[in-house]
């Protein structure tokens, strides 16, 4: 049976991210980095099934931090670009 995620969407701007470790440190560290890169983050822990651990996180992508900031600037495509020969 295929699994079917019924919570709505985060408001416009915003990203839900789910992590899922094997320790709560680790989580932690990975949403740590996120925080340096994106606002508003919003963190939510639960226990996994498998002793893991999950944790959820809003992040506000319209206002992005440092790192972020200047991949985002980065990482956009030109105007008039298109795609490379070994794209379709």
């Amino acid at each position: 049976m295929k699994y079917i995620e019924t919570q709505t969407l985060p408001s416009p701007g915003h990203a839900e991210v789910r992590i899922v470790a094997h320790t709560p440190e680790a989580a932690r560290a990975v949403a740590e980095v996120l925080r340096h890169c994106f606002a508003g983050a919003e963190q939510r822990s639960y226990p996994g099934l498998d002793g893991d651990t999950r944790l959820h996180l809003t992040v506000d992508t319209g206002t992005p931090a440092g790192p972020a900031r200047s991949w985002l600037a980065a990482s956009r495509t030109p105007v008039g670009a298109g795609a490379h020969s070994d794209e379709t």
